[in-house]
């Protein structure tokens, strides 16, 4: 059963490619591959965004208030209607991110989500975990949250081997791409890339501290911590390009 409930720092680094296989291959001495992925540790994250019409979740996460959440929708890899989903409640307090998630079949979590909070229909719905399923229903409608985005990219995930470093993740993520015409998750990772090929987010992961020897690793390389919102970055592009559709129609018909 996948883990439902996280409690952790995150750390940001934005990387070059170059970089990043060059970083990745320093960690095998201490950290293996995700199990969760491929042979190497890979896979896809597709994640269907739900916001606001007055965009409260985007300022939150923009304006970086002490306390945020985001409620989010995702499948790994290629999915279909009968395949697992994650209904996931992120919140960032301060430093310290915590998300919730419940396994539902994707069909069932589209029913449910689109659908004002019936505590008799929530109770009867197939989630691994009936409380985060209440809590996230409950935060969608006090917000008045709607389908919004999609955001997708691909994932290279390690995990840490030594018996004090259980916790510890390291996940390099790129091929980042967004859409908000087709909210369809099973339809697969498509859209407008909104970060350049050349970059990746590097983001370490754990409960504590991270260890020495990560630490002088990543100085020695000299990274440098920085915030990066998926959700915030992708929306900017595509509001961008809406407002760029009218000047381009107006151009192709004069």
């Amino acid at each position: 059963m996948p883990i439902e409930v996280f409690k952790r720092y995150e750390l940001k680094y934005l990387i070059s490619w170059d970089d990043y296989l060059a970083f990745s291959k320093e960690l095998l001495p201490n950290m293996a591959y995700d199990t969760y992925g491929s042979s190497t540790g890979t896979y896809n994250i597709i994640s269907l965004y739900y916001e606001s019409k007055d965009k409260s979740i985007y300022h939150e996460t923009l304006n970086k208030l002490p306390f945020r959440q985001k409620l989010r929708l995702r499948v790994y890899d290629q999915a279909d209607l009968s395949s697992n989903s994650f209904i996931e409640v992120k919140q960032k307090f301060k430093n310290v991110v915590n998300k919730r998630r419940t396994v539902i079949p994707l069909n069932e979590a589209y029913s449910i989500l689109s659908n004002p909070y019936d505590e008799w229909l929530t109770d009867q719905t197939p989630a691994s975990n009936p409380q985060i399923l209440h809590e996230a229903l409950h935060f969608k409608d006090f917000y008045n949250l709607q389908p919004a985005n999609i955001v997708s990219y691909d994932r290279q995930a390690f995990s840490g081997i030594a018996k004090n470093e259980q916790d510890l993740r390291v996940t390099f993520d790129y091929n980042l791409m967004c859409r908000s015409n087709d909210l369809a998750l099973e339809n697969g990772p498509y859209g407008e890339r909104f970060l350049e090929q050349n970059f990746v987010i590097l983001e370490v992961k754990v409960s504590n501290s991270v260890p020495f020897w990560l630490s002088r690793l990543i100085s020695e390389f000299n990274f440098t911590q920085q915030g990066f919102s998926k959700f915030c970055t992708s929306i900017d592009l595509l509001e961008e390009m809406k407002q760029l559709r009218p000047i381009l129609r107006s151009e192709v018909f004069s």
